[in-house]
């Protein structure tokens, strides 16, 4: 007796599945899955927005923590980013006409950017607010956090410099108490490794990125106020 309901059950979920992935976006199953933050709606299935211009918001707080908006959570592919063209949004990047996805493992922490920054190439940026990477648990896409920064990437793009910030969530996480990262990989060992490698790799064995290596805090936190130093004079 138990018999056809094991197959009404496997034929559900077999129809469940086949709608998810009928539903997907960009080519990529479970898309629509990840969560958004609740200061902003969807606009369609490419975008996110919200009521405040994210570029004003300051980068660093009183307390030496920094701001970070989120565009991609942890273990996810989708390449989303801040808005260009309108600052209140975050949208799904588009590559040779298609919604970008990295074809590569998810990425391993989340990955945003620092508003109120910009860093010229002479200074070692590409003249887009800083990239950073937050050591924590999966953060809803367009959530501003505050971070602490421990360190930076130093990296290469096709031999321009794309250095990528270190940060840990300042509150409620595993790591907000890591100030740096000899003392992420002293507790935390492998972390480092683990992002070095994703970063040298997510675009391939011809991908054009090279990694130099980490450089401490103090550096980093100073690239940050040169960025957001830079930005403000743009204004």
């Amino acid at each position: 007796m138990r018999k056809p309901l094991l197959l009404a059950s496997a034929t559900c979920l077999s129809l469940l599945a086949s709608a998810v992935h009928a539903e997907s976006l960009g080519n990529l199953a479970f898309s629509e899955t990840t969560p958004y933050t609740s200061e902003m709606t969807m606009k369609d299935d490419f975008t996110i927005v919200g009521k405040q211009d994210l570029m004003k918001l300051d980068a660093l707080n009183a307390d030496g923590t920094a701001r970070a908006i989120v565009e991609i959570p942890t273990g996810t592919s989708a390449k989303w980013e801040v808005s260009k063209d309108d600052p209140k949004a975050v949208y799904w990047e588009y590559k040779n006409g298609e919604p970008r996805v990295v074809n590569y493992l998810g990425y391993p922490g989340n990955y945003g950017a620092i508003p109120g920054t910009a860093l010229p190439k002479e200074l070692g940026g590409d003249g887009d607010p800083l990239d950073v990477i937050i050591l924590s648990q999966a953060i809803p896409r367009g959530e501003i956090v505050d971070v602490r920064i421990i360190g930076v990437l130093k990296m290469l793009d096709g031999g321009e410099q794309d250095d990528k910030l270190i940060a840990v969530l300042a509150e409620e996480s595993p790591f907000s108490h890591i100030e740096s990262i000899s003392q992420l990989d002293k507790e935390f060992p492998g972390v480092s490794d683990i992002i070095d490698t994703w970063f040298a790799n997510y675009k391939g064995p011809d991908g054009g990125m090279e990694s130099q290596g980490f450089e401490d805090a103090e550096s980093a936190i100073a690239v940050l106020k040169a960025a957001a130093g830079n930005y403000a004079a743009m204004q």
